[in-house]
């Protein structure tokens, strides 16, 4: 890693006697110049400590009688100044990690070019507002408050895979040249990353996941009246179809009905998980759900992810789980995520959940197959899968399905629809025998 060095360049003032900073970075006995947008009086610059200093207006009348006070920074601004030139040094390092990650061997000069690229001086063509990257900031700021924390984490994963490429691949990422051969470029350089963080590469379903959500800053920059180019529409992002892990109506009966008297933390993640395979709800409700939310025989609340209102019948399940711990303060006994995706394996590996799954992945044309014991691949999102799989089994529809679970995406409910006609060609040949 480099060096940082700030220096007040007093040779070369404005009118007003205000002197720029500049930012010195030195790697393998090189050097390089970075103007920064910061100016200060000479008295406001500590050489030693390379920091900006307040002094107040008695002492600078001191100093300097002539001078107008009306243009003295005020404590707020100065440290705004050592805040700005900190965070220029926090940048820095962050490109460097960048550059190590993706194992580039870069030079002052490949760094420096780096950080202009988001600080050099606008231009016509490349006014702020048409700047990538902010403009992903933006999206996250605009967003943070009506979405889920863990569902913005893909957006800022984009804005890191962008700037990586715009390193690695050396063209700056500007919205008017986001099109068709950019998409199939990104998509390369997505199949083919390599780093301490991701050393087999990137799976198929990730890089859609990104390519899309990169279509997604495309229409949002369009309705802010961004100039998008159209070109990159005619790219088609190729997404596989995920398995389905669900229990079986014997595996669900199995895990209701197991014996964890001798357990009382697993049999409590049991009794959550079973809720959640009997009425649909995922975690953040889960461990949102109050007595005030359950009206005699439904429950009735605002789904934290998608802020819709939904109703959902309570069965002889899902009231027996609460009738079992009517006497809490709280009608379930949730814990976090974490420890009840990890307690979930190891009570489902007891009850012997434990059929085989094969789980097929694809790294750009490489394919992977490999076999888990299906206790494994459980997580306290197997309930809502579940609930929907044995839902449609036992009879319901799939629209009143999805008014329960609260679905209102049919393309992406289908997929449960496929998996129960699978199971139905199995029960079919149990009952009739083969063709």
């Amino acid at each position: 890693m480099g060096t940082i060095r700030f220096v007040l360049r007093k040779d070369k003032p404005n009118k007003d006697n205000f002197s720029p900073i500049e930012l010195i970075y030195q790697l393998s006995g090189r050097r390089k110049y970075f103007r920064t947008k910061e100016k200060l009086f000479s008295f406001n610059w500590n050489e030693k400590e390379q920091r900006a200093v307040y002094l107040d207006k008695k002492e600078v009348k001191k100093l300097l009688p002539a001078i107008d006070l009306q243009l003295l920074p005020s404590a707020k601004e100065i440290a705004q100044v050592n805040d700005n030139l900190a965070s220029l040094k926090k940048e820095i390092a962050d490109i460097e990690r960048r550059f190590e990650l993706n194992k580039v061997v870069y030079s002052v000069e490949m760094l420096v070019e780096e950080l202009k690229h988001s600080h050099g001086p606008a231009t016509k063509s490349e006014a702020p507002n048409n700047q990538v990257f902010d403009f992903i900031d933006k999206y996250i700021l605009d967003n943070k408050d009506s979405r889920e924390p863990g569902s913005m984490s893909v957006y800022k994963s984009v804005k890191n895979h962008l700037q990586n490429f715009q390193i690695e691949k050396k063209k700056k990422v500007t919205f008017d040249k986001i099109d068709y051969s950019f998409f199939l470029e990104f998509q390369n350089y997505l199949i083919n990353v390599r780093n301490q963080r991701i050393p087999n590469g990137l799976g198929n379903v990730t890089i859609a996941k990104l390519l899309s959500t990169v279509k997604t800053f495309l229409n949002y920059a369009k309705m802010h009246g961004i100039e998008v180019s159209n070109k990159y529409k005619d790219f088609t992002i190729k997404k596989e179809n995920l398995e389905v892990i669900a229990l079986t109506n014997d595996e669900f009966e199995t895990l209701f009905n197991f014996d964890f008297s001798e357990n009382k933390r697993l049999g409590q993640v049991r009794d959550v998980f079973c809720f959640s395979c009997a009425t649909g709800l995922r975690y953040s409700d889960l461990a949102q759900l109050k007595r005030e939310h359950i009206k005699k025989d439904e429950i009735r609340l605002t789904v934290t992810k998608t802020k819709q209102n939904l109703s959902i019948p309570l069965n002889p399940y899902s009231d027996a789980i609460l009738a079992k711990y009517s006497k809490f303060h709280k009608p379930l006994p949730v814990i976090s995520n974490q420890k009840m995706n990890d307690y979930l394996k190891e009570l489902c590996e007891l009850a012997k959940i434990d059929e085989p799954v094969q789980i097929v992945r694809f790294r750009g044309s490489k394919r992977e197959e490999i076999s888990h014991p299906k206790y494994e691949l459980i997580s306290v999102h197997t309930g809502r899968k579940t609930f929907c799989t044995l839902s449609l089994e036992k009879g319901m529809s799939a629209e009143e399905t999805m008014q329960i679970s609260g679905h209102r995406d049919y393309a992406s409910f289908k997929r449960y629809i496929n998996i129960t006609e699978q199971r139905s060609k199995i029960v079919m040949k149990k009952a009739w025998g083969e063709i």
